[in-house]
Parts: C-alpha cells; structure tokens; sequence
C-alpha cells in the first residue's frame, strides 16, 4: 500500500504554507493517523511548529545539502511508517535553485497549492491554473484557498477551476491562527505556552475549511480510520553502521540544546550517533554542567535573547575554556560561535561580555546580513549547510576556508580555527560528508 504524500507549496513566502501543513497533520493526528512531516530546504523554526503538530521530529529534504539518496531513503523510511506523509515547500514553487517543484518531480510528488485568497476573486483560479500548468513534470492535484472572507467568497474563487484542480478547502481568514514572529522568523514553538491550543484551533479551521471544498479525502488522502495504517518502523533512516564504520565509536560528543542553543537539524544528531558516538544534550540556559565529554557542538539560536541568563552561569564559560584548554574539538555554529567572542551587542545597543575565547565581537542589527546555501572545504573534506543571520562579526582570526554559494550568491561565509576550536556562520549538515564529521571529533579517540 503506497502511503499518501503531498508536497504543500505557494507562488510566495506568507501564504500560509506552515500552517496549512501543521493544521492538516494536527487533524490527521487528532483522528488518530499516523503523520510524518518533512520541510524543503534549510530551515529550523517551521519544523519546530510541525514537528508538534505530528508528533515526530521534521527532517529536511533538500537536494543539495543531503542529495537525492539522502532525501529518498528519509522519505521512504517515513512512508513505511506513516498513513500521510506531508512535505512543505520553501519560498515559492518554483523559486530557487533547487526549488520545490525541483524536489516534487524528482519524487514525483503531488502538489497541494495554497493560495491566499484575499482581495481576489476570479483571478484566483488563474494563478492556480498558471501553476499547475507552468512545468509539464509537475502534478498538482489541488489548491487550498486561505484567508477567504466568507464561504459566497470561496465558491467565488473556485468558480473557474478547470476539473482537474480541485478546491480542497477554503480556511477564513482570523488572525487568531497567526504565531507571532522575530528577526528570523516564527518564535520557537518551545517558547510558546499555548502551542498545543493554537495547533488545535488550526485544525478546526482545516476541518471546516474542507466543508467549503472537496476535502483532502477526495484527492485519496487520508484513510477514514487508522485500522489500515502500517506496521511500526525503527526510527533509524538506515541500519546501523558496522563497527569498523563507526569511527566516533566509545566517544562522547556533548550538544547544548535550548531555547537559546536550538538550530539542530535531527539529521545532524542522527549521523553523530550513526557514527558511533554517544549524544548528551545539556542546557546552559538551565544551569545544566558540562557533560563529560570527549567533543563539543555549540549549535546557533538566539545568543542576543539570552545573554542575560548565559551570564548568570558563569561556570559554562569556563567549562569552555576548560574543555578547549584540553584540547578537545569544539564545533560552533553561527550564535554558538557568538557565545564564544569578547561581546555580543543586542539589537537594542546593549553590549554583553561573552565568553572570550575567541577575539573578536559581533552585533545585531535590523536588516538582513548574510542568507543562503553554502559549501565549504573543512581540512577533512567539503560539507554544505546555509547561512542566515542578522549579526556582523569582526575578528582578528585569518580563515583557514571560505564557503561559497552554489548559486553564485553573495553570501560566502569564512571558516574560523583556533586550537581545536572551530567556528563559523555556517549552519552545517553533517549528512554531507559523515567522514569529515568524524574526522573533526576524532583527535581524541580512545
């Protein structure tokens, strides 16, 4: 039995691709299927929000940072487990390089549409016309009207859709269901206390939008009850690796992990422990000590927001220091690495004392600093990942590297070694090059 999958896209970023996704997975769950859920291209804060919504952690499917082997063995591994598998786009469908339609027809995937509905009427049908028919490799099998003013209003824009395009639904517009925002985008969902009620209240609004069109079930989405739903499945995307392929192997690889210490792609941990290492996440925020570890990967967040609280526990800076003076690897990533500087001036001017192992000082400011894919050559071989961050650095440090964007973009991050310190802008995905990821935290190997 092939498992219901739908790749949810937009012709643009804001028409409510995320929480179109997050209410169908919370109606599915609600009724007891099984749903996993997936995001195109580099992205932490919506598979946040979705990943509540399912109940499973959200993986990335993106052709160049993980390639197609990558992608299709996560994508076959959550059909085995799932009765509804949903992938929610990046940007528009066909922006970008690899886009969404891109991954959709390599996988052939169906489209579903979202398209905000609001101050159109009849030409609504047109620009869901014009998509479904711009690339002959694509299926888009129908469109979800969102933010209509009234159910005349979403039989107005479905009048002209030819019979193949199905309206799924129609969700009112009630800006209730909107999740307030910052400087990178979504808040965390861990931040918000209320999640779970918000989630809810979007799958109502799912749940009578389908009334104002076909419904999901009739694209044969959905099974009416779970009784059909497939044997469970190991969580591992793949066997693990042989002994002699484990080379992290009796290491211990510590990952700090909060509100503040939070852009973790599941995949990342995944590949450490198919390395071979054990994974200990601790909170700085929380006070929680240094694991005894053999590495250390301080992943990005939001330093800036957090500073305040970082300080109060002065025993993580100098467990740092302690951890680097034994010359033992430390990975930062974009906020991890600003921990690490003599200061961090937050977006309102306020300049707060880091770490200082690393010499140098970064700010924040309002506008957008560096975004975009990147591939860079570590001493131990290439890895690619993404930069996005609204923070300029300075240091005195020479990079022994600099990231370059395969689609020739401007944003080309350096890469910084101090000791056995490591550090970066770059968002990393070790799926790319697991031999190098192993390389790096390896020194020490027993």
């Amino acid at each position: 039995m092939t498992c219901p999958t739908f790749l949810i896209s937009a012709p643009a970023s804001g028409q409510g691709k995320t929480s179109i996704t997050a209410a169908i997975a919370r109606s599915a769950v609600r009724r007891g299927l099984r749903v996993r859920v997936f995001k195109t291209g580099p992205d932490y804060l919506d598979p946040m929000v979705l990943g509540r919504a399912c109940g499973h952690p959200v993986y990335q499917l993106d052709l160049f940072m993980g390639g197609e082997a990558h992608c299709r063995a996560l994508l076959d591994e959550a059909r085995r487990q799932a009765d509804l598998v949903l992938v929610e786009g990046v940007m528009g469908l066909f922006d970008g390089a690899p886009s969404s339609a891109d991954l959709a027809a390599r996988f052939g995937l169906p489209v579903l549409v979202v398209l905000d509905a609001s101050g159109m009427a009849q030409t609504f049908a047109a620009v869901a016309t014009g998509l479904a028919r711009f690339r002959s490799d694509l299926r888009v099998a129908g469109v979800v009207a969102n933010r209509v003013g009234s159910a005349a209003h979403a039989r107005m824009v479905a009048e002209g859709l030819p019979p193949d395009l199905p309206l799924v639904a129609a969700l009112q517009r009630q800006e209730a269901l909107s999740l307030p925002e910052r400087h990178l985008g979504l808040v965390q969902a861990l931040e918000l206390a209320d999640i779970d009620a918000r989630l809810d209240a979007w799958a109502d609004a799912w749940e009578a939008g389908e009334a104002l069109g076909q419904g999901l079930e009739s694209l044969g989405a959905l099974h009416a009850t779970p009784s059909q739903a497939r044997p469970a499945a190991a969580n591992a995307v793949s066997a693990p690796a042989a002994p002699e392929e484990r080379p992290l192997r009796g290491l211990r690889i510590a990952v700090a992990q909060d509100a503040c210490f939070s852009f973790i792609y599941p995949a990342n941990l995944d590949c450490l422990r198919d390395l071979g290492a054990e994974v200990l996440s601790f909170s700085p925020l929380a006070g929680d000590p240094l694991p005894d570890c053999d590495g250390l990967w301080l992943p990005g967040g939001y330093p800036e927001l957090h500073a305040p609280a970082l300080k109060a526990h002065p025993s993580f800076f100098e467990s740092l220091r302690q951890h680097l003076a034994a010359g033992r690897p430390l990975l930062a990533e974009c906020g991890g690495m600003l921990v690490l500087l003599d200061h961090l001036t937050d977006a309102d001017g306020v300049a707060h004392p880091m770490a200082a192992l690393m010499p140098g000082s970064a700010r924040m400011q309002s506008r957008l600093a560096a975004l975009g894919l990147q591939s860079v050559d570590w001493p131990e071989g290439a890895l690619r990942g993404h930069s996005f961050h609204y923070s300029t650095m300075e240091t005195p440090l020479v990079p022994v590297a600099v990231a370059a964007n395969p689609n020739g973009g401007r944003t080309a991050e350096p890469l910084y070694q101090q000791g056995a310190l490591r550090a970066s802008y770059l968002h990393h995905y070790f799926p790319s090059n697991p031999t190098a990821v192993a390389a790096f935290f390896r020194p020490l190997a027993p």
